[in-house]
């Protein structure tokens, strides 16, 4: 447990003029005094630093009914990580029993609260003619030891010095180097000083400096309490930061309007968030919508639309992102090529393989994943690039010429005869004319039975070749109609 820092004592001569400022006097009812208002327990609602708290919504618990010790709504409410310090009086004028009460106050209010180096931390200021710093914001990091340590602290003595107590807050208490966040955090700095009294030393002038430097004053009276030093002390605006109770039998119900001044909603939570997707609870009572994945934040900052994933080039896919309807994409190939296991790049499909090309005669692979049709030799590619047409018959060698095929075009053509041979009737086979037969007489018997017998042997090979071919010729055309009709 630290060290307590040592009291500050008033100056001598207040000291010896104190018993004279303990005589009765007949002080009139705090209701009576001109420009008093009484607060009940239950006062505006109020954030530090923020616009009151919105109505609670249908079902919530009312403003002020909350049981005490637990947040409102549970589940809903949240305390806002704050830098808290008590400012309490123990002077004689608080008996035993009344101090008790406050420092119940106290236990409760830290009851509502997040307690934590990263949430709130607390720390308590008693003051009475003297000033005492009981523990400091670094002190206390759980909710037990904080109230346990509020359970110690004692009265003590005569005296209202509540200017001094605030001084003493602003420059000791509210200092990073005693646990307070630096101002870069925004964590506001908060404190409650309760009294029964009327102070004793100046206050408007110091809580005017302790305002300045970012410090926002509640101030709770009660009994006895001058208003109108209440209302110096305490933060605009009044009504929210003015507190009066008439005994520290009711103070204890004040805890739940602080609970509620601390409290941040939670809309995330209260379902009133009005996000088409996710709703983000940001603290203190603020949140901001979010989007699926895959969608996009509108300019609302409420309703999503999906991405144009293949718009923004991070897909991934080799050949062709697509736009699902979910927000999603897919990936797909170019015809020709397939995707693989991946399902973002492409292989070419060997289509002729799969014989789904079509070609009546052959099927080509090219690099480019597609194919092409090319046909057989005597043969040429049809308009439709996928059958073929004879184009010279001759080449094919079905053509029956006995001596000589001349072609006249693609399908046609005609039958000549070596020199000094005829084109018979059949317009395929040849004869020898009447002068190649008297060149053949005239000559050696034996040369010419020879050539004679040379040319049957050609002519019949010639004929036999000619029907095998037509055999050949027969099969090809039988194939050809069957490849068309598929």
């Amino acid at each position: 447990m630290p060290r307590p820092a040592p009291a500050r004592r008033l100056p001598g001569l207040l000291l010896l003029l104190w018993p004279l400022l303990l005589l009765p006097s007949a002080a009139p009812d705090p209701v009576a005094r001109p420009g008093f208002r009484r607060l009940e327990t239950r006062g505006p609602g109020g954030s530090p630093g923020r616009r009151p708290s919105p109505a609670a919504p249908d079902g919530a618990p009312a403003s002020g009914t909350s049981e005490p010790g637990r947040a409102r709504g549970a589940g809903v409410c949240k305390s806002r990580p704050l830098d808290l310090v008590f400012i309490i009086d123990s002077s004689r004028s608080v008996r035993p029993l009344e101090f008790t009460k406050v420092k119940t106050f106290v236990s409760r209010i830290i009851d509502t609260l997040d307690i934590g180096p990263a949430d709130t931390r607390v720390a308590v200021v008693n003051y009475a003619s003297t000033v005492k710093i009981e523990f400091q914001l670094q002190a206390y990091t759980d909710k037990q030891s904080l109230k346990q340590a509020v359970g110690r602290i004692t009265p003590l003595s005569t005296g209202t010095m509540s200017g001094l107590a605030i001084q003493t807050a602003m420059d000791e208490a509210f200092t990073v180097e005693a646990g307070a966040r630096e101002p870069s955090s925004n964590i506001p700095k908060v404190a409650i000083i309760v009294t029964d009294g009327r102070p004793q030393d100046q206050v408007n002038e110091v809580a005017a400096r302790a305002q300045a430097s970012g410090i926002e004053l509640y101030a709770v009276g009660v009994d006895r309490a001058d208003m109108a030093s209440l209302k110096m002390m305490a933060s605009e605006p009044l009504e929210e930061h003015v507190f009066y109770v008439e005994t520290y039998g009711v103070i204890e119900k004040l805890s739940s309007r602080f609970q509620e001044t601390f409290c941040a909603l939670d809309p995330c939570v209260l379902g009133t968030h009005q996000c088409q997707h996710v709703c983000i609870s940001d603290g203190e009572g603020k949140h901001h919508c979010e989007c699926s994945q895959g969608y996009t934040l509108n300019a609302d900052k409420k309703t999503c639309s999906a991405l144009d994933r293949c718009a923004l080039n991070t897909h991934g896919c080799e050949h062709i992102c697509v736009n699902d309807r979910s927000g999603s994409y897919h990936c797909e190939c170019y015809e020709g090529y397939t995707l693989n296991e991946d399902r973002k790049t492409c292989s070419a499909q060997d289509k002729c393989a799969l014989g789904t090309h079509g070609c009546q005669h052959i099927c080509v692979n090219d690099r480019t994943g597609s194919h092409h049709c090319e046909c057989y030799e005597g043969y040429t590619l049809n308009a439709d690039k996928k059958t073929c047409s004879v184009r010279d018959k001759c080449v094919l060698g079905s053509h029956g010429c006995q001596h000589i095929c001349v072609s006249d075009g693609a399908a046609s053509y005609h039958c000549d005869c070596y020199p000094g041979y005829t084109l018979n009737e059949d317009k395929k086979t040849c004869s020898a004319t009447e002068e190649a037969r008297r060149l053949v007489s005239t000559e050696d018997a034996c040369g010419c039975e020879a050539t004679l017998a040379f040319q049957d042997k050609v002519s019949s090979y010639l004929q036999r070749l000619n029907t095998k071919l037509d055999d050949i010729l027969e099969k090809l055309k039988i194939n050809e109609y069957g490849q068309i009709h598929r």
